[in-house]
């Protein structure tokens, strides 16, 4: 992996835990090890997605609920979980990530 790859995935990491203070969106939880989930695939992004917009601090079991969707090629979703309840939680979309994305 390239330096720049590694300076974006930890840089994405660290204003994802920031503006989430830490805990999980999703249910709460602060004192478990946290994913910054790219909420639509990083591959679907432009540059990776690598921006606050299109990610959320999740916790391990709450990861493993929103990798549904991408894991069944997008045909199932935990209720809750689906991409769009998730940038609503964080009060973006896929529009201000794709935007956030091309700005890389």
């Amino acid at each position: 992996m390239s330096s720049e790859k590694k300076k974006n995935r930890e840089n994405f990491r660290n204003v994802v835990f920031e503006r989430d203070k830490h805990k999980c969106v999703t249910c709460g939880v602060s004192n478990v090890p946290l994913d910054a989930h790219h909420i639509t695939d990083r591959n679907e992004m432009p540059n990776g997605g690598y921006v606050k917009e299109n990610g959320i601090s999740l916790c391990y079991s709450c990861h493993l609920k929103a990798e549904k969707f991408h894991i069944s090629n997008k045909t199932e979703f935990e209720p809750g979980y689906h991409p769009a309840d998730l940038y609503r939680m964080i009060k973006s979309d896929y529009e201000k990530a794709v935007k956030a994305s091309n700005a890389l």
